[in-house]
């Protein structure tokens, strides 16, 4: 059982996800004799029961947990609100712009694998490997339902006895939040910020064009604030958060100088082909391959340091500078 009591009486809890990051910690606050409870999970069995396992372990009745905050709307993190919010009765609240990035993806009538599907064959991606693409898409659906039903998050929040600000740091998400103890100088980051992997960044159908922009903005203005700790949901605590955010907007720089060089009449399938050649990824890793370069593309297609071509597949182009 992965738990570890932390400040404020709360309770950092990793729970298993199917993925190479294997858990994504939780965090557990008492609140007024109830609970406050930040993510939730993937929605599958082993996270199902690892949950029955807390509550047991904690000695906690699910009843008692009131209120349950999203840092944003991914499914290892949205994906069992749903069955948490059947189980405890709970309220649910996330930003606004994710809440509603949540209908738009798996809500009825979602046409979001259709849209998927038309913007990464115009960025190259081949037929088959767009086909597996979108079916790991529509599998996903089934462990994210159903959806909770979900309120806007206010401008700060209360648990673990104290006033929590929450800061809108969009990036890794259009809708992310994370949030800041002000007198104990604690950050609770979400994926805003992790230990040791870099926050995928990426650009999704009816979303954000612009999210490296956005994120590297948000990196420097969290930047800004005095902080001795940081929780995130992946890895380990972070005890250096301004090293750490160096150390991101220089990946970020790095990657950026790389896919410029590599945009000699190219798709964007084919620069992220070059970037993660030393990589087999899965469909579901293309999927993140693809929008993250893109991202990165969008980036350098608005600072005009590329150009595109739209004759059929869209096609990239390094700008020559004199």
């Amino acid at each position: 059982m992965n738990i570890e009591q932390i400040e404020n009486r709360g309770y950092r809890i990793g729970i298993p996800v199917p993925f190479p990051m294997k858990y994504v910690y939780c965090y557990l606050f008492e609140q007024n004799n109830n609970y406050v409870l930040i993510d939730v999970g993937f929605n599958y069995q082993a996270a199902r029961e690892a949950w029955e396992e807390v509550f047991d372990h904690l000695g906690i009745s699910p009843s008692k947990i009131k209120t349950i905050y999203l840092t944003h709307f991914h499914p290892d993190h949205s994906g069992l609100c749903g069955w948490m919010q059947q189980l405890t009765g709970a309220q649910v609240s996330m930003h606004e712009i994710d809440m509603n990035m949540m209908q738009r993806v798996w809500g009825e009538n979602s046409s979001h694998t259709v849209n998927m599907k038309k913007m990464i064959l115009d960025y190259g991606v081949p037929e088959q490997l767009s086909e597996k693409i979108i079916e790991h898409m529509e599998n996903i659906t089934n462990h994210v339902l159903p959806l909770p039903t979900i309120s806007p998050i206010g401008e700060q929040v209360e648990f673990g006895e104290k006033i929590w600000k929450v800061i809108h740091t969009p990036g890794h998400s259009a809708g992310h939040i994370c949030f800041y103890q002000e007198d104990e100088q604690i950050l609770i980051s979400g994926d805003h910020i992790l230990d040791k992997i870099t926050p995928n960044i990426s650009v999704w159908p009816g979303s954000s064009q612009e999210p490296l922009h956005e994120y590297i903005d948000s990196l420097l203005k969290i930047k800004k604030l005095p902080v001795k700790k940081v929780y995130s949901a992946h890895g380990e605590l972070i005890d250096n958060l301004n090293l750490r955010i160096d150390e991101l907007i220089s990946h970020h720089k790095e990657r950026l100088i790389q896919m410029e060089e590599l945009a000699n009449s190219k798709t964007a399938f084919e620069i992220a082909e070059l970037v993660f050649t030393h990589k087999e990824l899965s469909p579901h890793q293309w999927r993140f391959a693809i929008a993250e370069t893109l991202a990165h593309l969008n980036y350098l297609e608005q600072e005009n340091r590329i150009s595109r071509s739209e004759s059929g597949q869209i096609i990239y182009t390094k700008n020559v500078t004199v």
